[in-house]
């Protein structure tokens, strides 16, 4: 992808190459589309907020795209494999470094939440506040349970699978389509070179895709800042800016020792993936980087059937920026409506918070929603208190789909090193 590597080899009389003039590197063009939306969106509000259709459609063309991305990567990848174990092995591997890292971050906003206390002095009356909105959030929360969770991976029909754009779903039918091409052995071998052919047209099609991505970048930033306006956030600048700084310091902090102990910078790996941190910061959705995220990856070292298992899986499972959020906003409603939680029951939230941080994938609002179900499990904490943080909700969406979608970058090179999947001399870029 001419992105990765932004050069372009112009052949002049001494072979040299030449580099790409700025304006037309992708991230350049990001970063000034998303410096026009927050203008219009300060100057003109009520014209940034009718961008959100830019937004919006930019999205809608990732995801489009997802299914068949996702598909043909882990198919081709398993059909190549030898040993069937190792698929297995790989993903139990993954759900296991998920859990971990994940529940780490819960106990990192439990802690920060308690030491900063960012709800203190609010003093809230719960009567008094507006819980419409709530409401509709608690009614989506009730059906989060384990039990649905798992039983929502299996899709009703293969093609439902597509149709819905459930990653899960699609990695399912991928997997079982996988393993039956590679049982087949060479008679499996044309339908396997077949889909090798469609995965060059998808990944292409990606690429045609992505030179929209200022638009959509445009249009989902002047939006957000048009209809919540930065003065929005005044009120609850604490909670905010306390939520930020602690993302902050799980990236550098926690999954910088992940990544040296890995054998690479966590600084580098950021600088390599600025085109997907930007296009999260901007549409507030790790859905716009899958893709790309998967293709660089690949271009990093990871084998291409690691990529494809370890990558869609995290999106669901490796929900780091999601567990910071849960535990650290259940705690400033706590605070903020004076309500005194014990050691036990905010342990209860924490273990709570381990299983609904994954149940409600798929879900718009996903962390909103799986926040209001874990506050069901402690009955003191008034859920009403949920419409204080309703309105800065997007702005917090914006570090937890940052922080989700690095943890899914390093969470593919530290298991791609653990299976020796990894071309270390191209890995030597981030050292």
């Amino acid at each position: 992808m001419n992105n990765v590597i932004n050069e372009v080899p112009i052949m002049g009389l001494q072979g040299a190459t030449v580099k790409k003039p700025f304006y037309r590197v992708l991230y350049i063009q990001v970063l000034i589309a998303i410096a026009f939306g927050i203008a219009l969106g300060h100057f003109s509000p009520v014209t940034a907020a009718d961008m959100k259709p830019l937004g919006d459609g930019f999205i809608k063309l990732i995801k489009m795209l997802i299914a068949p991305v996702v598909f043909c990567t882990v198919v081709s990848g398993i059909a190549g494999m030898q040993d069937m174990r190792k698929v297995g092995r790989v993903g139990g591997k993954a759900l296991l470094y998920f859990e971990v890292v994940s529940t780490f971050a819960l106990f990192l906003g439990l802690a920060v939440g308690n030491w900063v206390r960012p709800g203190a002095g609010f003093n809230v009356d719960v009567a008094t506040l507006n819980t419409k909105a709530v409401m509709g959030y608690a009614g989506q929360a009730k059906g989060l349970t384990t039990t649905d969770f798992l039983l929502n991976i299996i899709p009703d029909t293969v093609v439902s699978a597509f149709s819905k754009g459930d990653v899960l779903q699609v990695l399912l039918v991928s997997i079982v389509f996988g393993l039956a091409l590679s049982l087949l052995g060479s008679r499996g071998k044309p339908v396997t070179d077949i889909i090798d052919s469609v995965s060059h047209a998808v990944f292409g099609a990606v690429n045609i895709v992505m030179k929209f991505a200022p638009i959509g970048a445009f249009g989902a930033m002047a939006f957000t800042i048009g209809k919540f306006g930065v003065a929005s956030l005044i009120p609850l600048a604490k909670l905010v800016g306390t939520f930020y700084l602690t993302s902050f310091l799980f990236v550098f902090i926690v999954l910088g020792v992940i990544a040296k102990l890995t054998g690479f910078s966590i600084f580098k790996f950021l600088k390599y993936i600025k085109e997907e941190i930007l296009l999260v910061l901007a549409t507030s959705s790790s859905d716009t980087a899958l893709p790309t995220l998967m293709e660089k990856m690949e271009k990093l070292g990871c084998s291409k059937s690691l990529v494809g298992l370890v990558v869609p899986t995290g999106y669901t499972f490796n929900t780091d920026g999601s567990s910071i959020y849960m535990t650290m906003a259940a705690l400033f409603v706590a605070q903020a409506t004076n309500t005194d939680l014990t050691l036990m029951q905010q342990l209860a939230i924490l273990a709570v918070a381990m299983l609904t941080s994954k149940g409600a994938s798929g879900v718009q609002g996903a962390a909103f929603v799986a926040l209001v179900a874990t506050l069901a499990v402690v009955p003191t904490i008034p859920v009403a208190g949920m419409a204080l943080i309703l309105g800065i909700d997007r702005f917090m969406s914006e570090a937890r789909a940052l922080v989700n979608t690095i943890g899914n970058g390093v969470a593919t090179v530290v298991i791609a090193r653990w299976e020796n999947e990894l071309d270390e001399e191209k890995l030597k870029i981030l050292g």
